[in-house]
């Protein structure tokens, strides 16, 4: 048995009444309360006391069930040499009893001081100070029979069967003070997790938009001020209100995705795929997708062709999905930038691969974004996750 085993305390948890039913602390009183009875019924039986006799057994008892209850505060507080005195007062009060003839005061005293030091100190202490009460027991008694070593052994496992099961109360206490701990952690992390997708969802929907839209806005309000024909504004603001309308619908698909109320995945990329004029190729058996895999795909598409028409506008765009075993890919390919690259390519906070990326991990799959080729123009981006 390791030396800690002798040394330690009971843990705190045992030492307490938490989590203990109502109903068994009541019986523990109601037991309590009929052993002391009984215990003063066969002390007054032996008819040892008269006049100023039974003053000093009230004192005795008032004395001993202050020890008793101050003891289970100090060893709550784990203090081992005052738990140690407070039984030695009941040990003192059980000698001076046997000195004075009550002989059933004095068992019961060194009986109870015995079971108290095995259920509640370090296993060590607490069997030193059994064997000193329980040893001034058997010395004191005439009879040195077997009902002697018999009384001394039910002591003792009375005492460590309490203790057993406090320390079996308080392990169970723990295990479900942890479960709880682990719970809310996890509830924790769940809302942190929320707390990311939707930050995530803000930035595919609105970023490009509200950018774009911004730079149409600038471009218009310069015009304006170099006094730039009429039509040459509207055209600033028409495009700025195009993109304030498709910020709008992309808006409305994201809160449909938070409820999860998302069109299949092949749709989207072919309505997607329409408006930007690209090449959309599918191949495999389709299947309905998983809500988080399926925005993945909507929302690394919607990533890659705003890329390209921010970065390589008028660059001809190829898009491919591929239902494969366990999972599926996109990929969008462009050929590479035919046209000015205007304010567009500059507006955006720089996050969009990044974010993809992220997505792209998070669900177990892979993003990989670069040059075509050695050999080719233009940017691909390709995307695979489980589903």
């Amino acid at each position: 048995m390791p030396f800690e085993t002798w040394t330690e305390w009971p843990a705190r948890e045992a030492l307490v009444n938490v989590g203990v039913p109502r109903r068994r602390q009541a019986m523990s009183w109601v037991v309590r309360t009929v052993l002391v009875g009984l215990f003063l019924w066969n002390v007054l039986r032996e008819g040892a006391f008269d006049g100023w006799g039974y003053a000093a057994l009230g004192a005795g008892f008032l004395l001993c069930a202050a020890a008793v209850r101050r003891w289970y505060s100090s060893t709550l507080d784990q203090r081992l040499w005052l738990s140690v005195g407070l039984l030695g007062v009941l040990a003192a009060v059980g000698a001076v009893a046997e000195l004075a003839g009550v002989h059933a005061a004095a068992a019961g005293l060194w009986c109870v001081a015995g079971a108290l030091a095995v259920e509640r100190l370090p296993l060590g202490p607490g069997l030193a100070v059994a064997a000193v009460c329980m040893g001034a027991y058997v010395l004191a008694g005439v009879d040195r029979s077997v009902t002697t070593a018999g009384t001394v052994g039910g002591v003792l496992l009375i005492g460590y069967a309490l203790r057993l099961d406090e320390e079996a109360r308080g392990a169970g206490f723990r295990l479900l003070a942890q479960e709880r701990a682990a719970r809310q952690a996890e509830a924790e992390s769940a809302a942190l997790a929320e707390r990311a997708r939707i930050a995530r969802e803000i930035h595919d929907v609105l970023a490009h938009s509200l950018s774009a839209q911004l730079v149409h806005l600038e471009a218009a309000r310069l015009l304006i001020e170099s006094g730039a024909e009429r039509q040459q504004v509207l055209e600033r603001v028409a495009a700025a209100r195009g993109m304030a309308r498709e910020g709008l619908a992309e808006t409305r698909q994201a809160l449909s995705a938070l409820r999860g109320e998302l069109t299949h995945a092949e749709d989207f990329l072919r309505e997607a795929a329409a408006s930007q004029g690209a090449r959309l190729e599918v191949t495999g058996e389709p299947r309905r997708l998983s809500a988080e895999a399926g925005l993945a795909v909507r929302r690394v598409a919607q990533e890659a062709l705003t890329n390209v028409r921010k970065h390589a506008p008028g660059a001809r765009v190829e898009m491919g999905f591929a239902y494969l075993v366990g999972e599926v890919e996109l990929w969008v390919r462009d050929s590479g930038a035919h046209g000015t690259v205007g304010g567009l390519a500059v507006s955006g906070a720089g996050y969009g691969l990044l974010g993809m990326r992220e997505r792209a991990e998070l669900l177990g799959g892979t993003l990989e974004a670069g040059p075509a080729g050695p050999d080719e123009e233009g940017f691909v981006v390709r995307l695979r996750v489980p589903a």
